[in-house]
């Protein structure tokens, strides 16, 4: 027995993995072409290792997603160990056994089968020859297995094989997807995915059954994004109920639903959808090159994820995709020439690019009249100028009087209290946030009671005792009002933050803290790209037109172009004359 031992699979015997010297890994070594797929020649460790060492053999990253190429993936360090003589020879051959003894062990050893409870195999006689049907039960329809079994019942003697089998399927059971699959890898794959995999005493390919039933809930309409007028349909965690909620309000045929895989571990299905002949070819390119570079064990937390790993945010706190879990937004984004991306078991969207007009932006504006839209619009302004420059300009004419004038000579505090101003904004910011978090967690029947313990209980007493003033709690209100207005949830966590730092550098520096604070905060976001997009534009660079759409929530039958930031193929979006 070697020096590396563990016992890896539980409910079996106990396996032995060694470490393999150089001398004697070559036989074992199968190395993967650009795409990560095993096969082709085999070849000695230290040829494999220069192969992916030598930065020559392959062109610079960044030149090859400008190109839209995915770059070559390294194999695994888990390919630097191999099993024993049995296993490594089920590991690493990629056909498909004749015999069901065996598929049994490539399936065990692969796909985790006989290890895990919800893993299930079962073995039959059909047309006089013995099949394995695998499959996880938590996909399976029931149902439409009792069917297929029941079909397969009915073959004569000896007449059972692969094409037989995808016939039949295909005849009287068509409403399945079949497929016949030569390779374990793309059998397992699907099997993975749910999906039911045949196989056939003598056959060396199986016939797979797509008859998965996906757990899911109810399209029901989004929390955060609420209207009082319109679709009550929302995103929800599958993927194919997500992009037919979209086909149902696009029937262009030019729309693409482009798939991938990402992910060693989780293979997360990733679809980049976009109109064909609006949005911008090399943006497509570079997005879906960039999805294609990653190398990672999986998107767990899915979408977010993603995000930090195409696009590199670093530390800075603004959003630069919005997030959106309607299919009338996503909708209208595609139709201006942006790219939305799904992922499985995420129930929003990412658009992409998206400036800081986008996120202060609701579906609500939409759905009224365009002087009720843009008035609420303003108001929507208001909110989010007052979540972050109210409470800092307030506590600069407290800390300098001088500056206020004679009419608002009332503002300020009569008395200022036991604690410090900054140390109550401070304190108050952070009750809110535990509100906040405590709203989330709070089970819906005792909300309502967390609420009245929050408001009387802990405010109304603390300004009795004198730990707090008035004016704080009221301009603290005020600013949290506005900071829930946002449309953004991102975005309004980020305001929260520039306000904290705003406060700091007002009790710190006076006026030239709030000076120097706000001219760093907008240079941060002029200077801040979305996906090579200016984040404040059409402010900076200037656009009177769309600036006007920005500020108006103008007739749509105005609305004759699209906006150029996203450089569409074609800007028309209202035809007129005759047809």
């Amino acid at each position: 027995m070697s020096d590396r031992e563990q016992f890896e699979r539980g409910g079996g015997a106990e396996r032995s993995i060694v470490f393999v010297p150089e001398g004697e890994y070559d036989a074992a070594f199968e190395p993967t072409d650009e795409f990560g797929q095993r096969g082709g020649e085999r070849g000695t460790p230290t040829e494999a290792r220069r192969a992916t060492d030598e930065t020559e053999a392959e062109p610079d990253l960044e030149e090859r997603i400008r190109e839209g190429i995915p770059p070559k993936k390294k194999p695994l360090e888990s390919d630097l160990y191999m099993y024993t003589e049995e296993e490594k020879e089920y590991l690493y051959t990629d056909d498909i056994p004749t015999k069901l003894s065996d598929v049994k062990r490539v399936m065990e050893e692969r796909a985790g089968f006989f290890a895990s409870f919800d893993a299930i195999s079962r073995e039959m006689t059909y047309g006089g020859k013995k099949t394995a049907l695998y499959y996880l039960n938590g996909f399976a329809k029931d149902e439409v297995l009792t069917m297929i079994m029941s079909r397969l019942s009915m073959l004569p003697e000896h007449e059972l094989s692969a094409n037989a089998a995808k016939r039949l399927f295909q005849e009287f059971v068509a409403h399945v997807q079949v497929d016949e699959a030569k390779t374990m890898t793309e059998v397992i794959g699907k099997v993975l995915n749910g999906g039911n995999a045949l196989f056939i005493e003598g056959e060396s390919t199986a016939i797979v059954m797509d008859v998965k039933s996906l757990p899911q809930r109810g399209t029901d309409e989004p929390s955060v994004e609420k209207v009082v007028r319109g679709a009550r349909d929302g995103f929800i965690e599958t993927l194919l109920t997500n992009v037919t909620l979209l086909r149902r309000r696009l029937k262009d045929p030019r729309l693409k639903l482009e798939l991938q895989e990402v992910g060693r571990r989780t293979k997360t299905a990733v679809c980049v959808a976009y109109i064909q002949d609006i949005a911008d070819v090399d943006l497509v390119k570079s997005v879906k090159a960039k999805i294609g570079a990653l190398d990672i064990d999986g998107l767990a937390m899915a979408d977010k994820e993603l995000e930090e790993a195409i696009l590199d945010k670093g530390w800075n706190p603004f959003p630069i995709v919005r997030y959106t879990e309607r299919p009338d937004v996503a909708a209208y984004h595609l139709l201006e020439g942006h790219i939305c991306v799904f992922v499985d078991t995420s129930p929003s969207v990412i658009i992409l690019p998206a400036t800081f007009f986008h996120h202060v932006q609701h579906a609500e504006e939409y759905r009224q009249t365009p002087l009720v839209g843009t008035y609420l619009r303003w108001v929507r302004y208001f909110g989010v100028f007052a979540s972050i420059f109210l409470l800092p300009l307030w506590f600069l004419f407290v800390l300098k009087p001088e500056l206020r004038p004679m009419e608002f000579a009332f503002v300020g505090p009569q008395e200022t209290g036991r604690i410090p101003i900054l140390a109550q904004f401070l304190l108050v910011e952070v009750g809110v946030d535990m509100m906040r978090l405590a709203a989330i967690h709070t089970p819906t029947p005792l909300a309502s009671a967390m609420g009245l313990i929050a408001a009387i209980l802990v405010g109304d007493i603390a300004i009795k005792a004198g730990l707090f003033v008035n004016e704080v709690i009221l301009y603290m209100a005020v600013a949290a009002i506005g900071m829930f207005a946002t449309p953004s949830y991102e975005l309004a966590l980020a305001n929260r933050l520039v306000r904290i730092v705003l406060l700091i550098a007002v009790a710190v520096f006076g006026i030239p803290g709030f000076a120097a604070g706000t001219a760093l905060i907008m240079l941060m976001l002029i200077t801040q790209r979305s996906h090579n997009t200016p984040y404040m534009w059409p402010f900076i660079p200037f656009n009177a037109g769309a600036m006007l759409d920005i500020l108006l929530r103008r007739p749509f039958p105005t609305q004759k172009y699209r906006m150029t930031f996203t450089k569409p193929q074609d800007r028309t979006r209202k035809r007129t004359g005759k047809k």
